[in-house]
Parts: C-alpha cells; structure tokens; sequence
C-alpha cells in the first residue's frame, strides 16, 4: 500500500508513526516543508521518496505540487496526525480520489462550532456557544451564555489562547488577547473533572479505546505556573463513572463519521454526575499521550495505528495492566537550570515504577512554560493501582524540583 504521510518528521513525534507504516508494509510517501537532508537516518530509512514544499500549509499550492510529484503513481492513502494539517489531508484524498474522510467530514473535527453543532443534534450533551469574529460579536454571546464563560479559537489545538472569563473585564483582557485569532468560541463553562477518551479507529469502530484524567484541568494548569500538572490514563474502564464518558466518545464519533485513525476527545464529569462533551480531533492527543497508551498496556500505538491504516486492524494483545501518569515539572526561577532536587531519592525508592525520566539537564535554558506541554521536562510513572499511581505522582510533583537561576 503507497501512503502519502504529510510532515513524516515533525512534530517530534511523528517519526515513529512513519516507522510503524514502514513496519507493516508501507511505502510511505513523505510530504513537508524540512529538505530530505534534515531528516533524521532513522525518518530518510523508512521513506519510499519524499517531497519538500515550501509552504505545508498552503493548501491549493501543496495539492498541486504532490499531482505533479505522483505523476502516473497511485497511492492508496492520506494521512496527517497533526492537527493543522487534518483538512490538507482530506483534500488531497479529494483530489487524489483516495478513499478516507471527506473535507466536510474533517471539518467537523476541526471547527470547534461545527463540531458542537453536530454532535448536539445527535442529541448529546455539549456546551452551549456562539462562533463570534469580533468583539462586537463576543459581547453579544457574552450576554446570552453568561458568567463564568470560555473563549478559544475555532480551530485551536490544545489549551492555547484559550482563557476562562468570570466577568466583563476578564473578557475584556481575553479579547484583547485573543485579537490574532480570527475565529473564536463564546461558550459554556463546564465545572467539572476533566478526562480524555482516545481511539484508534477502523471504519468508525473503535479497536483500541483509553481514557486518562488530568490533574487539574489543562486551563487551571496553563494558568499557574507553579503547578506540575499531571495526566494519568485509567487502567480500568468499567466503572460508570469512567464508561459513561467512553459511551458519550462512541457517540460523538458516529455523529461526526468518523472513519479510521486516531481520535483524541476531552469531555467533563459535572459534581452532579452528568457527563458533557468538551472537543475531538481525528489525531492522536499531544504530551506524549501515546506514551502512555503504551506504557499502560505494554504496546506500540505508533505501529497498530499504522496496522489500522493499512490492513484494517490491531494487534493488540495485553490487557491494560497499569494507571500510567505523566508529571510535567516546571522550574523555579528563570534562566539556566542550576539544580535538580529529590529525584536521586525518588528514583532510589521508585526505580521499578518509573518508565521515563527526560527532565532539563544542568545548564541547560528554561523552556517558555506558556508556550509548550512538555515544560522543563517529565517523568513517566506507572502502577497496577489507581491510588498507587497518584501516589507516585503526588511525589514527583512535592519531592522533585529543578531550579533555575542566572
């Protein structure tokens, strides 16, 4: 099978799901904006060819120039993992006459009104909200959703430009935050705890599901500075309080159509039990995410999405074994980092339940924590228990602190 992988190098995870499409047979047509000589031996290996265009996000121009690439070729394929990239790929598939999601299909996944506005009329629980392009427009949705209220783009990924209003004023200073965005939400605050439901799909069936809550809310977390936030995947599903989200997951992909690949959904729990749908891409979730999967069930996500794409199932063996939490740590001070405290001890005691550890080393620059997930770094931890797993969590966040200063 001849797959066309748009951006087979970035971001940093992409190598290795153009490593699973090599794995299972593919010959991986890899489309992007870095020259062949600046990709990694390992990406350039698992290339069929691969075609630089200037501008990946120039659609019209990338469709044109991958016709005149394939010539005579055919490919069978069109995949993007990265959100920006999702509606490319489904116009190349148009252009192309490969079979997959359609443009009006993605864009459902893509357009975060859209989205709503099809999944409520399935008759599924989502916040309510207005499309707005001005300020004008805001403030008039403003009065119609009310007080405390979210403004996030349109096409966002993520928790970025995306900011919880409480009042006027707050709106106010979101507005003017937010001006470079041309399209945003006016909705709904949902109070409540916050989970992701994640596929992979085959023809809209899901065949492999996870579920993973953060500790707190990603907005809480991408507020405060001095939080180490924490995701942590869910090693057992059947609790109503977790399944009554993945039935919500399973109805929101057949409102929307989804076909085969990844999903990555967040949707609420409310105090009163309610479960409410936040957002979905047909992509994989971002903050090594997949990692976890992986961690949790002792797979390789990379490859059985690639196995998805291109034979139309999993191998998926293991059951889920652990509650994998990451812990992203953000350093006190700014600068270069000059110390790291509590992981030798940590590590010493906890060694057998630790899958990661990829902190900032000494001397190394403080990364923007507003501007990336990742932070100053994190560590991977796993356990067969859910309090076990917090526990472990609890104590890279209290006992492990890297210091910046200079």
């Amino acid at each position: 099978m001849n797959v066309i992988f748009l951006a087979p190098a970035y971001p940093a995870e992409m190598p290795h799901y153009t490593r699973g499409l090599a794995e299972v047979g593919a010959r991986v047509f890899g489309v992007g904006d870095q020259p062949a000589s600046s990709l990694s031996p390992g990406v350039r290996a698992c290339l069929h060819d691969y075609l630089q265009v200037p501008r990946l996000m120039d659609e019209a121009d990338v469709v044109a120039r991958v016709r005149a690439w394939l010539g005579a070729r055919t490919v069978d394929r069109v995949e993007s993992l990265w959100e920006p990239l999702v509606l490319l790929a489904a116009r190349l598939r148009e252009a192309l006459g490969v079979p997959g999601m359609s443009v009006d299909t993605v864009l459902g996944f893509r357009d975060k009104q859209v989205m709503k506005e099809r999944v409520a009329a399935a008759g599924l629980r989502v916040p309510f909200s207005f499309r707005v392009t001005d300020e004008a427009g805001a403030w008039a949705a403003a009065e119609r959703v009310g007080y405390p209220l979210i403004l996030k783009p349109i096409a966002g990924a993520g928790s970025a430009d995306t900011f919880r209003c409480d009042s006027p004023a707050e709106l106010r200073s979101a507005l003017q935050r937010t001006r470079h965005v041309p399209e945003v939400s006016v909705e709904e605050f949902i109070d409540g705890e916050e989970f992701t439901y994640d596929t992979i799909c085959v023809d809209g069936r899901p065949v492999y599901e996870n579920v993973a809550q953060y500790l707190p809310r990603p907005l809480i977390a991408r507020t405060n500075e001095w939080i180490s936030p924490v995701v942590i995947t869910v090693r057992d599903m059947s609790p109503p309080r977790i399944h009554e989200g993945v039935s919500l997951g399973r109805g929101v992909m057949q409102a929307l159509g989804m076909g085969t690949g990844f999903t990555h959904m967040e949707w609420y729990r409310k105090p009163n039990g309610e479960v409410v749908f936040g957002e979905i891409g047909c992509r994989v979730g971002g903050a090594r995410l997949a990692d976890q999967m992986n961690y949790t069930s002792d797979i390789d996500v990379y490859r059985e999405w690639a196995r998805a794409v291109v034979h139309g199932h999993v191998r998926i063996e293991h059951p889920r074994r652990y509650n994998v939490a990451i812990v992203f740590k953000r350093a006190l001070g700014q600068g270069r980092i000059t110390r790291v405290a509590g992981l030798g001890q940590f590590m010493a005691e906890n060694a057998r339940w630790v899958c990661v550890e990829d902190l900032l080393p000494v001397g190394a620059h403080r990364r923007d924590w507003k501007q990336t997930l990742v932070s100053d770094g994190y560590l991977i931890v796993r356990h067969p228990t859910w309090d076990g797993a917090i526990a472990l969590a609890q104590q890279v966040q209290t006992g492990v602190q890297l210091y910046a200063g200079g």
